[in-house]
């Protein structure tokens, strides 16, 4: 028999994350790249972001949660994890959709490093200007 599950692709900066809701077996379970989700995100803060949807969704324990998350740095790949997250409770609720919107879980967060220019030391940081 198929497994069954909801599936949602979150971003963050550089970072991809695709995370499967599975109803069926483990329930409560959180993995991330076939490890446990604390032992992956040892930052307290990247824990706390990651389960966010579940929290506000009242469903945590709920769900087997498998993560596959690629690119980007620890706190870019819990945010992506975390847009993911609430991408796939809405497939498996669409009921969710208004508590997520208001969370902003659903909003991708456009923000990414920007590039340096020529003539200047960083992305805006300009040499010292010397008058003689």
């Amino acid at each position: 028999m198929p497994e069954v599950y909801y599936e949602g692709v979150g971003r963050r900066k550089s970072a991809t994350a695709r995370v499967r809701l599975y109803t069926d077996e483990n329930l409560g379970q959180f993995v991330i790249n076939g490890r446990p989700a604390e032992e992956y995100l040892t930052r307290i803060g990247d824990w706390d972001i990651v389960r966010e949807p579940l929290q506000i969704a009242g469903l945590e324990g709920n769900f087997f949660v498998s993560v596959l998350v690629k690119g980007g740095g620890v706190t870019g790949q819990a945010g992506a994890v975390r847009h993911g997250l609430a991408r796939a409770l809405v497939k498996s609720d669409p009921e969710l959709r208004s508590a997520m919107r208001r969370g902003g879980f659903l909003t991708r967060d456009p923000r990414v490093k920007e590039r340096k220019k020529p003539g200047l030391k960083r992305a805006r940081k300009a040499p010292q200007y010397t008058k003689r």
